[in-house]
C-alpha cells in the first residue's frame, strides 16, 4: 500500500474573509521588526477583526441517510494506537487523525478555510500570531468540554522527551514558540516565523489534546500503546481484536451534528477495518460482498478483476472521479547513508537505467502518467523546468565506467573494489510486484542488481523510518499550500531515526536555503526559494519519481451511495474515512441481497466524472 497522509497533521486552510471590507487581505505584508504582539482581553475585539466563513457551498448529499456497518481492511495490524512517538507514523496513522478535529477546516472545492472546532479567527499585526474562538459547542466524545486549556496542555506535552518524538519537540519549540489562553474559549497561537497569512493558518491550526486522559508518565510510550483517547470528531475506536481487526462506531449524539459543514457526512453507524494481508485475498472477500468497497486505481484491477457476472449484472459498480489535487510524491528513495548510495553518480545511474515508460506502457495499460518531480501540482510554486531523467542505458553505463565500475562479474552486475552493485528495494505492495520486476530487469542490463523485499506495511515502514533500508519503494501524503522541505531533506532530520528524510540527505547549504524558505514572509520570495530548493533536491538525486494519477476509482456495491458528482475538487478516495460523504442504504442493501439470492439482475454501471479533470 502506498502510505499516505503520513506527514505532520495540520489541516490545508486558505484564508476567506466573511466581513464587508474589500481590502486585498491576500496582499498584506506583515512588517518585518514587529515583535510578537498579544493583546489583553478587553482589547480582543477592539483591535482585532475576526473572520469566520458560513458562505460557501455545502456539498454533502441531504440524500445521504444514517446506519449500517461500513466494512474495510488493511493490510497489518498497526504497531500502536498512538500518533506521536516511535512506530506512530504508518498507514494506520490516517484513520487515527482522522478522529480528530483542527482548529479550521478547508472545504473541499474551494479552498477556503471553513469553522471546525474554531467558529472564527483573527491575524495579529505582527504576521506570526493567530487568534481563535473556539466553537463552546465542542465536546471530546467523554463529554468533556473542549477548552483553551487543551491547547494550552498540547504545548507542553509535544514539548516533552518522554513522548520520544523529536520532530514535534522541535516543531513545537521552534516552529509554536507560544499558545495562549484569554479565557476558555479564545486563544491565540504564535508561529516562529512570520508567513503569508494564508500559511501562517495552515501552520497554526492545530488540534487540541484531551488533557483529562493524556498523562506524561516516564512510560508514556508503552503505557498509551494501545490506549483509546476521547476524540473530537464523530468516530472513535469501540473494539478490537489484535491482528484481526479495528472497529469505530459513531458518536450517538455528536457535537458538531448539525453544524453546517458537518451535516449529512459521517454516516455509518460503525466502520470496521479488518486485517487482510493480501490484497488477492481481500479482493475476493470483496467479490463475495463481505468487504463493501475496493479501490480499483491500479489498471490490473480496474480492466482485469473488476470484471465478471456481479459486474455484469449491476451488484458491484464502478466509479472514475478525477481530482485537482497535488500529486503525491511516489518513487524510489534512496539512502545515502548506504555506501553505495552514498556516491551520486550511482544514484545518477541508477535513475537512467528504469525503464518506467515500459511499466506504463505494459503492466499500467498507459493508464498512468510519469511523476515529473517531487513536489508536483503546487500552482506557483511547481518547478515545472524539473523533468525526470530519461532511461537511457548508454548514458547510465557511462556514468559507471566512469565512476570505476567497469569490471562485471559472469551475472553481468558490476564490481567495484570487490563489492557487487547490488541494491534492495523495501515496498510493501505486492500487486507492485509486476512494476518493479520490470525496473530490476532494466537496471540489470546497465550492470545494477536490484533485489525485492517485500513487507506488511508496518514492518516496511517501520524498517524505512528507522533508515534500515537502502531503496524505498513508496509515495508520501502530497498537500498544503507550498511545499515542504524541512522535514524530507533538512539535516537535523538526517542521521536520526523515525523522521521524514529517509533519504538522510544532510548539505549545509542546502539546509540554510531550507531555513530562509521557512522565514520568509514574502509570498514572491517563497516561490523563488521554493523552485530553487526543488531544483537542489533534484541534482542530489535522491528520489527517482514513478507515476502520477490524477484520479481515484473505486469498485462498490450497490448499497454504498455517493453524492451526485461522487466526489470535490480535492477527494483522493470516493470512500474516504477522513472525509465521510458516503452512505449505506440499509434498504437498498436487503433487496440485492434478495435480488442477487434470486437471481435477478440490474443493468451494469460504471460512471466516470470529469468535472475537475486538468488538462496535461
Amino acid at each position: 500500500m502506498m502510505i499516505k497522509r503520513i506527514s505532520l497533521a495540520l489541516c490545508l486552510v486558505i484564508l476567506t474573509a466573511c466581513s464587508n471590507s474589500s481590502d486585498d487581505r491576500s496582499a498584506w505584508r506583515p512588517p518585518v521588526d514587529v515583535k510578537p504582539i498579544h493583546y489583553s482581553n478587553s482589547e480582543l475585539n477592539e483591535q482585532l477583526r475576526w473572520i469566520t466563513n458560513n458562505q460557501d457551498p455545502v456539498v454533502a448529499s441531504t440524500n445521504a441517510k444514517r446506519g449500517g456497518m461500513m466494512r474495510s481492511y488493511i493490510g497489518a495490524f498497526p504497531m500502536t494506537f498512538r500518533v506521536i512517538g516511535p512506530d506512530s507514523n504508518g498507514g494506520f496513522a490516517g484513520y487515527m487523525r482522522a478522529l480528530n478535529l483542527s482548529l479550521v477546516d478547508v472545504h473541499p472545492n474551494t479552498g477556503n478555510a471553513i469553522p471546525s472546532l474554531a467558529t472564527h479567527w483573527a491575524f495579529g499585526a505582527d504576521g506570526k500570531t493567530v487568534y481563535f474562538k473556539l466553537d463552546p459547542d465542542a465536546k471530546w466524545s467523554d463529554g468533556t468540554p473542549v477548552t483553551a486549556d487543551d491547547y494550552l496542555y498540547n504545548l507542553d506535552f509535544m514539548r516533552s522527551k518522554k513522548i520520544v518524538a523529536p520532530f514535534y519537540n522541535n516543531y513545537y519549540t521552534k516552529q509554536i514558540t507560544d499558545i495562549r489562553k484569554y479565557d476558555d474559549h479564545t486563544i491565540s497561537i504564535t508561529s516562529g516565523t512570520a508567513k503569508p497569512q494564508d500559511e501562517l493558518l495552515f501552520s497554526t491550526a492545530l488540534s487540541p489534546l484531551p488533557r483529562q486522559f493524556t498523562a506524561l508518565t516516564d512510560n508514556w510510550v508503552r503505557d498509551y500503546n494501545w490506549k483509546i483517547p476521547p476524540v473530537t470528531g464523530a468516530y472513535n475506536i469501540s473494539k478490537f481484536s489484535k491482528g484481526k481487526f479495528i472497529q469505530f462506531d459513531r458518536q450517538d449524539n455528536w457535537w458538531a451534528n448539525n453544524k453546517r459543514y458537518y451535516r449529512h457526512r459521517f454516516n455509518p453507524d460503525s466502520i470496521r477495518v479488518k486485517v487482510i494481508r493480501n490484497d488477492d485475498v481481500a479482493f475476493r472477500y470483496f467479490l463475495k460482498g463481505e468487504l463493501d468497497t475496493f479501490n480499483l486505481v491500479r489498471p490490473n484491477l480496474w480492466y482485469g478483476k473488476a470484471r465478471g457476472k456481479v459486474f455484469d449484472e449491476g451488484y458491484i459498480l464502478k466509479a472514475k472521479f478525477y481530482n485537482d489535487i497535488p500529486q503525491s510524491p511516489s518513487g524510489l528513495w534512496l539512502n545515502t547513508q548506504d555506501p553505495i548510495l552514498a556516491d551520486r553518480q550511482v544514484r545518477l545511474a541508477l535513475a537512467h537505467a528504469l525503464d518506467f515508460d515500459k511499466v506504463i506502457k505494459t503492466v499500467l495499460r498507459n493508464d498512468y502518467e510519469r511523476l515529473n518531480r517531487q513536489y508536483q501540482g503546487y500552482a506557483e510554486y511547481d518547478n515545472e523546468t524539473i523533468h525526470p531523467r530519461e532511461f537511457d542505458l548508454a548514458r547510465a553505463n557511462q556514468i559507471l565506467d566512469a565512476d570505476g565500475w567497469q569490471q562485471r562479474g559472469k551475472d553481468g552486475i558490476r564490481r567495484k573494489d570487490g563489492k557487487r552493485l547490488s541494491l534492495r528495494i523495501t515496498y510493501m505492495n505486492n500487486d507492485h510486484t509486476p512494476r518493479l520486476v520490470i525496473l530490476r530487469e532494466s537496471a540489470a542490463r546497465a550492470g545494477i542488481d536490484l533485489k525485492l523485499q517485500f513487507l506488511d506495511s508496518s514492518t516496511g515502514f517501520k524498517q524505512i523510518l528507522e533508515k534500515k533500508h537502502q531503496i524505498a519503494w513508496m509515495g508520501w501524503s502530497a498537500g498544503g499550500i507550498a511545499p515542504r522541505f524541512w522535514s524530507y531533506y533538512h539535516s537535523d532530520h538526517a542521521n536520526r531515526p523515525q523522521t521524514n528524510n529517509i533519504t538522510a540527505l544532510s548539505d549545509p547549504a542546502l539546509d540554510k536555503k531550507i531555513m530562509r524558505y521557512r522565514q520568509s514572509i514574502n509570498r514572491d520570495e517563497r516561490i523563488a526559494l521554493a523552485k530553487e530548493l526543488a531544483k537542489i533536491v533534484d541534482h542530489h538525486a535522491v528520489f527517482i519519481p514513478s507515476f502520477s494519477v490524477p484520479y481515484t476509482r473505486a469498485g462498490f456495491w450497490h448499497w454504498m451511495k455517493l453524492p451526485s458528482d461522487l466526489g470535490n475538487r480535492t477527494t483522493d478516495s470516493l470512500f474516504s474515512f477522513a472525509d465521510g460523504y458516503y452512505w449505506i442504504d440499509e434498504q437498498d442493501k436487503q433487496q440485492v441481497l434478495a435480488d442477487k439470492h434470486d437471481g435477478i439482475p440490474y443493468a451494469p454501471k460504471t460512471i466516470v466524472n470529469e468535472r475537475y479533470k486538468v488538462s496535461q
